[in-house]
């Protein structure tokens, strides 16, 4: 997954309190291609690329940096989803398996469950959003409903089931989804 220009260069315009029409002005640029390359459906020309930045008072270098002070924002586009079997998961941020920790949003359609996870090191945190689930974890089972949450150390088999559909944020550290 590379880096989304189009949303970084948005981010910063907005930081600017510049509209696209007025950025598109400055750069002598029209406000459509502005919308195309915010929305990824374009990518600029490196001198195109450098005069959009100057203009925004950034650089290249800056740009480009992924040091910790980078926007912590995970936008909607920047999600992954994946739909298998009832299940839908979203990573709802890029590149989790690098942090600490690990937090998707979780669907579950009516009857189905979560592959059993086996045993491992770490933690897992649940906050149910709609519906129920019932929490398996080794020979016991624990019910949670909307508004309410789950915390527990996954030193057994663990998995999930929703007799009526369910969603939920599912927190795992170490990354495991």
């Amino acid at each position: 997954m590379g880096i989304n220009i189009g949303g970084k260069l948005r981010s910063l315009r907005q930081k600017n309190n510049l509209t696209q029409k007025e950025l598109a002005d400055r750069c002598e640029l029209s406000k459509g291609f502005i919308s195309q390359l915010e929305s990824n459906q374009t990518s600029p020309s490196l001198s195109t690329l450098e005069d959009i930045l100057t203009t925004l008072g950034s650089s290249f270098h800056e740009f480009f940096s992924d040091e910790q002070g980078d926007d912590p924002v995970c936008r909607k586009e920047d999600v992954f989803v994946k739909e298998d079997d009832g299940v839908t998961i979203h990573w709802l941020i890029p590149n989790a398996q690098k942090n600490m920790m690990e937090p998707v949003l979780v669907e579950l359609a009516q009857g189905v469950s979560t592959s059993g996870d086996i045993p491992h090191e770490g933690e897992e945190f649940g906050y149910v959003l709609q519906g129920s689930i019932c929490i398996h974890l080794g020979n016991k089972t624990y019910r949670a409903k909307k508004g309410e949450s789950f915390y527990f150390t996954p030193d057994k088999k663990h998995y999930l089931t929703s007799r009526h559909g369910a969603s939920l944020i599912w927190v795992s550290t170490p990354p495991s989804f």
